[in-house]
């Protein structure tokens, strides 16, 4: 099974999602778009396990927890790795510090059951699209730019999280398709 945690979006934010890809969508034809349906906050991406560790993944799930809801504001746009040589790019999240807190939980809890933590720091996103490289591809990507350029500020909602989900994504032709597995309420005195 190929598991990831995660906290869901709003249909709001979603919608407001699917806005700004039907805006940016006809600038480039490099970008393979992610549908707003499969967007999510990651907080720990597991991989493939067995089956038979289900059970103890979601035991170790059930320990994560924070004192008060999350507050996620979903805002600006940006590229990974920058705006130069793009290979991705997101919408930001800003959160309240409890996110991180609640991802280090998740990761530590993980690590008890040998899935390696992540090195890197969590920088909260939404990936909106994958970029391409292609020789022909730079006059499209450059429209994409100039646009993004534009959008640095926007807004496209707030969401009060209180519960995270366990999937699982299965890779087809289509793109990835995920199913919530488990849910895990979160906050906790």
């Amino acid at each position: 099974m190929r598991l990831f945690v995660a906290i869901d979006l709003t249909p709001e934010i979603r919608a407001t999602l699917a806005e700004l890809l039907g805006e940016l969508q006809p600038l480039s034809t490099t970008v393979r778009w992610v549908k707003p349906e499969g967007m999510h906050v990651t907080l720990k991406f597991i991989g493939e396990v067995p089956e038979r560790k289900l059970e103890a993944i979601c035991t170790c799930l059930e320990q994560a927890h924070t004192a008060a809801p999350v507050e996620i504001e979903v805002r600006g746009v940006g590229f990974f790795p920058n705006a130069h040589r793009p290979r991705v790019f997101w919408v930001g999240i800003e959160a309240t510090p409890n996110l991180a807190e609640l991802a280090a939980q998740v990761e530590i809890a993980l690590a008890a059951l040998g899935i390696p933590r992540e090195k890197r720091t969590l920088v909260p996103h939404l990936t909106l699209g994958r970029i391409r490289t292609t020789p022909e591809a730079s006059s499209s990507l450059e429209r994409l730019q100039k646009k993004i350029a534009t959008l640095a500020e926007r807004r496209f909602g707030h969401l009060t999280a209180t519960e995270f989900y366990l999937y699982q994504s299965k890779l087809s032709p289509k793109g990835a398709e995920y199913k919530k597995l488990v849910t895990f309420p979160f906050v906790r005195a």
